[in-house]
């Protein structure tokens, strides 16, 4: 199983550590890369319209700022740097060592800066979407695009990947080697079913989390939706599978309204 994520808008930054050491991380093939984005990132956001260029208001521009340490910040944990609904319901910075090496193993979170990381990898914080469109490097969506599907599929090894994030990330890799279902989250209420945005953040944590529990992966669609099936009563009120002909199988987590 290869749980995929989006990051997190906002990020914690580390207070102690080395900098970020690009050999070190999940799938070092990607090095190169990393270190493209990394530097043109820090190029721009030390230019006058670094706000603009990276579609961010005043509010963020400490953050903004910290890109230009990318290389000399310090780093921690993506368990703990990337935070928000999501990584909240997920537990994620509370992990136990076992826990954390299972996830290190099933758990990608797909980045605008980095490609695809795992929760164990030493990142700093920055500020970078995949909808930005980099200097010369162009739309980050693509561009990662074309250096994801050998790691990725290679992490997959051909057992089910859970596709947990929004479309813009979706856009930097397709599952094409493995089976592949998209969590979607749907509210009812009075009988009637709707879909959510921040509740689905919160779902999919629980859903992340939760996953990360069995000592022993699902392999499959239906695997997963059975697992899924855990939380109903406790989070959820149901939970179905739709097979596609097209595209990811949808597995759907129904939360009470």
């Amino acid at each position: 199983m290869l749980v995929l994520l989006p990051p997190s808008e906002g990020k914690t930054p580390a207070t102690s550590g080395d900098p970020v050491d690009l050999a070190a991380l999940s799938h070092p093939m990607l090095a190169d890369a990393r270190r493209r984005v990394g530097d043109a990132l820090a190029t721009v956001s030390g230019q006058r319209n670094a706000l603009t260029a990276l579609g961010v208001g005043p509010s963020l521009a400490k953050d903004v700022a910290r890109n230009t340490r990318l290389w000399t910040e310090p780093t921690g944990p993506s368990a703990s740097v990337y935070t928000g609904v999501l990584y909240d319901a997920a537990g994620m910075a509370a992990w136990d060592d076992a826990t954390m090496r299972r996830a290190d193993e099933r758990v990608r979170v797909i980045s605008a800066l980095w490609g695809a990381v795992s929760p164990a990898d030493l990142i700093p914080a920055y500020r970078l979407s995949m909808a930005t469109t980099l200097g010369r490097i162009g739309p980050l969506g693509a561009f990662w695009r074309n250096h994801l599907d050998g790691p990725l599929t290679a992490a997959a090894d051909g057992t089910v990947v859970v596709d947990c994030r929004s479309s813009s990330y979706a856009a930097a890799w397709t599952p094409r080697h493995a089976p592949w279902v998209a969590v979607k989250v749907l509210r009812e209420l009075d009988g009637k079913r709707s879909v959510v945005s921040h509740m689905a953040k919160h779902t999919r944590g629980l859903l992340t989390g939760h996953l990360m529990r069995f000592e022993t992966a699902p392999q499959s669609p239906r695997d997963v939706a059975d697992a899924a099936a855990g939380l109903i009563g406790v989070s959820l009120v149901d939970v179905a599978l739709e097979a596609r002909a097209k595209g990811p199988d949808v597995l759907t987590l129904v939360v009470a309204g």
